[in-house]
């Protein structure tokens, strides 16, 4: 069990530090007065901590704001390209790389399908993706590091990736190896449990209890109670795909029967619009790919929904309700105060979000769904990436009071 840091001047400097860098950072161009105004200290602690975050570059002095009687305050920014750090989200079906800013900007990104590949010959992959993509930094001191995220059962702490059933991942220290590859400090979590960060820290919803789930090649989600990740003894916690929704279902890779995953996830959903075409049940989707089953992808099931296809629609109606027994579920479980949809299955899926809100109002317990925030991803295109940067960024910027 961590031992909790009590009052000490180190613990104070700390905090100190991070109320002036977050408050610069998230309401800059700011005077070093109004800082000890808004967050309530002295300003000679404001001082020693802006000299020391100008030392470091992470702060700069940018010109002087109006004057209020006597001279001129001297206005501070956030330098958020100072340093750079390399992201590297791994799903299902892809690895996705980047090079980032201290905001979670994209500076350049690359990104590869996984073709199939398991265990050991995908993080052979993985290896020389990264190789190529991180090559011979300009400015290594400069990089602040590396953050992986892995869809299945992490340990962020020891930085193992104990566990994935699409991807045949078992017990593989992924932090240590890369660590001794390139010689920059590594962070590794969980891929929902970065997301569901990101959201809280770079999107909209600004909750300190907040679900988020994502429907795409896999189903999965990430849980922040009382703005803490909750991870489990192993890093567990939050495999909503393997949740059970019948006794007697569908044998699921985890080697469980009945698990939610089996049912809505994109594979699923493929596989039961493969099976219609091919015994010849009416579609447009034959028509949007042209014989070709190569591209049954989710932005073609999403054309045959806005064109009123009476398949995708059908199987969108059943998706909604395996979904929102599941969310309702989580709902009565955690009390959430906002609950986000995100994945390829979701995102411009007006139609699903409308009908599990609808099952949310239906079946949830009153007093927990009051005031529950229910929306789509804020994050976009870079959601995974973002997530990746809010963990690291969590730990290099942020605060923490236990050893």
């Amino acid at each position: 069990m961590k031992k909790i840091r009590k009052g000490d001047l180190k613990l104070i400097q700390e905090h100190n530090r991070t109320m002036v860098l977050n408050k610069i950072r998230t309401e800059g161009p700011i005077s070093r007065i109004e800082l000890a105004k808004s967050n309530h200290i002295s300003p000679s602690t404001v001082a020693s901590a802006v000299q020391e975050l100008i030392k470091e570059g992470y702060v700069s002095e940018i010109g002087t704001g109006i004057s209020s009687g006597g001279r001129k305050p001297v206005l501070l920014k956030f330098n958020p390209n100072h340093q750079y750090l390399f992201a590297v989200a791994v799903t299902n079906s892809l690895v996705i790389l980047a090079q980032m800013n201290l905001e979670g900007s994209v500076h350049r990104k690359s990104t590869h399908p996984i073709s199939g590949l398991q265990g050991d010959a995908l993080v052979d992959l993985l290896l020389e993706l990264m190789d190529s993509f991180i090559g011979e930094p300009d400015d290594p001191h400069r990089c602040i590091g590396i953050s992986v995220t892995v869809p299945g059962i992490v340990d962020d702490k020891q930085g193992i990736v104990y566990y994935n059933s699409k991807l045949r991942m078992s017990n593989v220290p992924l932090k240590q190896m890369l660590e001794d590859r390139y010689g920059l400090k590594t962070w590794l979590e969980n891929d929902m449990n970065a997301v569901v960060l990101a959201e809280r820290r770079f999107g909209n919803y600004p909750y300190s209890d907040l679900i988020y789930i994502s429907i795409g090649d896999g189903l999965g989600s990430g849980i922040l109670i009382n703005d803490r990740i909750m991870r489990g003894v192993h890093g567990g916690a939050g495999e909503f795909g393997h949740t059970s929704v019948t006794l007697n279902g569908i044998r699921c890779e985890c080697g469980n029967v009945g698990c939610l995953d089996s049912y809505i996830s994109w594979i699923a959903v493929y596989s039961r619009i493969l099976t219609a075409i091919t015994t010849g049940r009416p579609t447009v989707i034959s028509k949007l790919i042209g014989g070709d089953y190569g591209k049954i992808v989710p932005a073609v099931y999403l054309e045959a929904l806005r064109q009123g296809d009476r398949l995708a629609q059908g199987i969108n109606e059943e998706v909604a309700e395996y979904l929102g027994a599941g969310i309702v579920n989580l709902i009565n479980l955690f009390n959430p105060r906002a609950l986000i949809l995100g994945g390829e299955m979701a995102i411009g899926n007006a139609e699903l979000l409308s009908k599990v809100q609808a099952y949310i109002e239906k079946h949830a317990m009153m007093i927990v769904k009051d005031e529950l925030v229910f929306g789509q991803s804020s994050l976009g295109e870079h959601d995974k990436l973002m997530g990746a940067a809010a963990i690291l960024l969590q730990d290099v910027l942020g605060f923490s009071i236990t050893d």
